[in-house]
């Protein structure tokens, strides 16, 4: 993690942005009358998030401050709950601070750590750690907040219809199949545990130097008790993995990849797809302010989605799990 610039002193704020750190850092009492620099840290797209350098604390900090809009998608107090579960676990940041009312939190910063790519991930052992950090997430215990890939795509269509949100013509087709998938999974039975359900490449970290660093992971805003095997999905369609490469993390991760759980996986993939293009038609309607074309990203997870229910496998899939 690498911030952008030396930073301002506290109390020197001159934008709505640095306002705002600055509020929030005089919530922290701990801290009160130490001098505090503080610089943006780029890759956010939600959330303003900044590295904090704190008179007489022994390391920098992170703090992520939430973003306007933000609150239709995130419980801020799972999220925490989350992220305080996989520090304990070593695989995430160091918990530091969270202010429930306001949703800022504040984590050790990881010195010496970047952000993978979907580059990265094409590389087998990083793509291998990844599982392994997930197969470390599932054994920790359970979280209070269930959310299943079912409720997210539930309350995103409720979403839809309330603000408006431009979907694409076919969209009853994509439901018409998601129902049929959602009858074929809850049918075996969900295997439930704490899942982080945003696998994107960056929010997965590496070590930046010479040094062999654990990988880490970040970012719980998603988090919640789900099946396991959609974590793995939203992991292989986020790293593109072609299909032999998804049935090598499938194997890795349950030690096997028998016809059933890669039926699984695969099925798990288009709701993936669905559940984030959804949320990306309908972030362009919340907020514009974010300097990223939602409605396109939205649009582009949607015809994936509808790819991968048109494959001729897709009624086999169906039957297998």
């Amino acid at each position: 993690m690498t911030d952008d610039t030396v930073g301002r002193v506290l109390g020197t704020a001159r934008t709505d942005a640095e306002r705002a750190v600055e509020k929030a850092l005089g919530a922290v009492t701990a801290w009160s009358g130490r001098h505090i620099r503080y610089a943006p840290v780029s890759g956010g797209l939600q959330n303003s998030n900044w590295c904090l350098t704190v008179e007489g604390a022994p390391s920098r900090y992170f703090m992520k401050i939430p973003g306007a809009g933000s609150e239709a998608f995130i419980d801020r107090a799972a999220a925490n709950q989350a992220a305080r579960l996989a520090d304990s676990l070593g695989i995430g940041p160091g918990m530091v601070l969270f202010d429930a009312g306001s949703g800022v939190e504040v984590a050790e910063f990881l010195e010496h750590y970047r952000a993978c790519t979907t580059g990265d991930l094409t590389r087998p052992e990083l793509a291998h750690q990844a599982i392994a950090l997930y197969r470390t997430l599932h054994s920790g215990e359970p979280l209070s907040l269930t959310k299943t890939v079912f409720d997210m795509i539930d309350e995103h269509l409720d979403q839809v219809r309330e603000l408006g949100a431009a979907l694409p013509a076919d969209t009853d087709l994509i439901l018409a199949e998601y129902a049929a998938a959602r009858k074929a999974l809850e049918a075996t039975g969900m295997d439930l545990v704490p899942c982080h359900n945003d696998s994107k490449p960056g929010n997965f970290l590496i070590g930046s130097g010479a040094g062999a660093l654990p990988m880490k992971m970040i970012d719980f805003e998603f988090a919640s008790n789900n099946d396991r095997a959609y974590d793995l999905a939203v992991l292989v369609t986020e790293m593109f993995s072609g299909e032999r490469q998804t049935l090598e993390l499938v194997e890795a991760y349950y030690g096997c990849a028998t016809r059933p759980l890669t039926a699984r996986v695969q099925l798990f993939t288009a709701l993936a797809d669905l559940k984030w293009g959804l949320w990306g038609c309908l972030q362009s309607r919340l907020n514009q302010a974010w300097g990223f074309d939602y409605h396109k990203y939205g649009l582009w997870k949607l015809m994936r989605c509808r790819m991968t229910i048109g494959d001729h496998r897709w009624p086999a899939w169906l039957e297998a799990v």
